[in-house]
């Protein structure tokens, strides 16, 4: 019985993109967002990322063009992912200073319990946030948090409740950097002054301050 014909290489492992190519579009996002947080934008190579995933080479430069694309749309997801989070949030039906609790201590959360994401913002700062002007729809998502602490800060300011004279990209700023820092620095500050800011003492220690400082920046 004559022996069935070699299989082409790469075929079994991207077969399944016709079947599921949002699963296939999932995976690979995930697995190059290992590799960009990793190894940066600069050091992450595409057939790497190709050698872990469930599809081939071939098949990311088909979802995402090239690797600049693809670097791109894990940005977008990972804009997106905090994004949606802060929406199911429900500012709305709190009252102002409690949003504004709600909101500083979801995102010292969200940022100390998803270290990647602060480590892909800091990529992006290495090349001067480019991509991110490249991009209209990280451009929408990120106003939609501006928008929402405008709507708290408004409402407290019509209930006596927060000062006037403040703008909500610096509400959101304030608490962006009390945030990120605890991230982004904690390998310096432990090697710098022997600290973790990531034991849970210090974390919630730092969770505290954090929410405090903003709601004296806000309150009357």
């Amino acid at each position: 019985m004559p022996a069935s014909p070699a299989r082409p290489a790469g075929t079994r492992k991207s077969a399944s993109w016709t079947q599921d190519p949002d699963g296939v579009r999932r995976n690979i996002l995930a697995v190059a967002r290992d590799e960009f947080v990793e190894n940066g934008l600069s050091g992450a190579r595409v057939d790497e990322i190709a050698a872990k995933t469930s599809t081939s080479k071939r098949m990311i430069y088909y979802y995402f063009g090239d690797k600049e694309g693809l670097y791109r749309a894990v940005l977008e997801e990972a804009y997106a992912r905090i994004r949606n989070f802060e929406r199911s949030l429900d500012l709305a039906a709190l009252p102002p200073r409690e949003a504004i609790v709600s909101l500083t201590g979801f995102t010292f959360d969200y940022h100390a319990d998803n270290p990647d994401f602060v480590r892909l913002v800091m990529v992006e700062n290495i090349h001067h946030a480019r991509h991110l002007q490249s991009s209209p729809k990280i451009a929408d998502l990120n106003l939609s948090v501006i928008d929402m602490i405008g709507e708290v800060y408004e409402r407290g300011l019509r209930e006596g409740v927060f000062r006037e004279g403040l703008d909500p990209i610096d509400i959101h700023l304030t608490i962006s950097a009390l945030s990120f820092y605890n991230v982004s620095n904690r390998a310096s500050i432990q090697q710098v002054f022997g600290h973790d800011m990531g034991a849970p003492e210090a974390r919630e220690r730092r969770r505290h301050s954090a929410i405090e400082t903003v709601l004296r920046m806000l309150c009357r």
